[in-house]
């Protein structure tokens, strides 16, 4: 039988707030980070195996399934993967309530609302044209977590810190 969900944790979701980083006197590892925000891509592949994964997302992949970590999952991810799904881009396999009900029966993989401020910030981040790529990426600057994602313009950009 699984530990119970860590009580940091739960407040922490609860909160839509990062939780406080345990210090145990020692480096940690990207598995040990207690929370993260995922891009479309890194869910996808995730849901896919992990085929395709960085090595430390793939790590947190595994914590977050292990239920040590949180993977925050923006609104804008949700839809853009519902999007991608009836475009026929990606199968699921299921529709896409289905997939999105079946991920988050695992609590460590929470929803993450768009809020007005986030929409506000995304209009004014410039890295590039894609509306999906700057709300997700406000969406981690909002939760100040790093961002699941490879896509080469938002690590240029410098703009949240970035984990592949």
């Amino acid at each position: 039988m699984r530990a119970p969900w860590p009580d940091r944790l739960l407040r922490a979701r609860r909160a839509h707030r990062a939780p406080q980083r345990l210090n145990c006197g020692r480096r940690r590892s990207v598995a040990d980070l207690d929370a993260v925000v995922t891009d479309s891509h890194a869910l996808l592949f995730h849901a896919a195996g992990g085929r395709g994964l960085g090595l430390k997302a793939a790590a947190v992949f595994r914590a977050a399934e292990e239920r040590s970590a949180l993977v925050y999952v923006p609104m804008a991810v949700m839809w853009e993967v519902t999007l991608l799904a009836r475009a026929g881009k990606v199968n699921l396999r299921r529709t896409a309530r289905g997939f999105f009900d079946d991920l988050f029966t695992n609590p460590a993989y929470q929803p993450f609302d768009l809020t007005r401020e986030q929409v506000v910030a995304a209009d004014e981040l410039r890295f590039n044209r894609d509306p999906f790529d700057a709300l997700i990426v406000a969406a981690a600057q909002e939760l100040a977590l790093p961002l699941l994602t490879r896509d080469a313009e938002i690590q240029a950009a410098g703009v949240v810190k970035v984990i592949w």
